[in-house]
């Protein structure tokens, strides 16, 4: 399971790993998330010692880029996600090209920001990712879930398992619109935490493991349209 420390105010600390090529980025990426309070616990600069790093420190969130040499980035987080299933990786790449950002996806990435980012973007999708957000640079969430529409074809059915409440079933159809879940909470007008429960209980009932999965079965099942 991913690391967290407990803030002395109650906060769960959200516990970093940074990796990326350049030293100048890697360590200036590293500053600014220790100067707003994340638990830095290590830096990587290449895919192979990421791996090694990330299986000992067990973070919440790796930062990921994906330009690392020999192999690449989503090479990387294919096997941070299959050996530590807890950690959450967030690619932060210079391409905001389709095809990098649909590989980082299929490989388990639970998101997907460029560069050009700023530094309070970053901050908030980090703090997004650790609490199970599917977070991507505008443009870039309605790019995936494009995809898996594509790929899932005409759905079979319409409607998800019948072990799904109204209310879950509800939840599933706004994440699959790509709302967060602070989004859903406002539309619903319910508790953000409220929102919370009905998606780790949503997961738990269909065997997935991230929001993207979710968005994935939702489209899969004719749920990111209007009824």
């Amino acid at each position: 399971m991913g690391t967290a420390c407990a803030g002395g105010d109650g906060d769960v600390t959200v516990s970093v790993m940074v990796v990326d090529d350049h030293p100048i980025w890697r360590d200036g990426v590293a500053r600014d998330l220790l100067e707003r309070g994340f638990h830095v616990l290590a830096s990587a600069r290449d895919a192979d010692s990421a791996v090694r790093i990330a299986k000992a420190v067990r973070p919440a969130v790796v930062l990921m880029d994906l330009n690392l040499g020999e192999r690449s980035g989503v090479a990387a987080t294919r096997d941070i996600i299959a050996a530590l299933p807890d950690t959450k990786v967030l690619v932060l790449s210079a391409s905001g090209e389709h095809d990098d950002v649909l590989e980082a996806v299929k490989a388990g990435a639970s998101g997907y920001l460029v560069k050009s980012a700023s530094a309070e973007e970053l901050v908030e999708a980090v703090r997004m990712t650790a609490a199970g957000e599917a977070v991507f640079t505008p443009g870039l969430a309605g790019l995936v879930l494009g995809e898996y529409r594509r790929m899932a074809g005409s759905p079979e059915q319409e409607h998800p398992a019948p072990e799904l409440t109204d209310r879950e079933t509800e939840v599933l159809r706004l994440v699959a619109k790509g709302l967060t879940a602070r989004q859903v909470a406002a539309r619903l007008v319910i508790s953000h935490r409220t929102v919370e429960n009905h998606v780790q209980s949503t997961l738990r009932k269909l065997q997935l493991h991230n929001r993207v999965e979710l968005a994935r079965y939702a489209i899969e099942h004719g749920l990111d349209t209007d009824s």
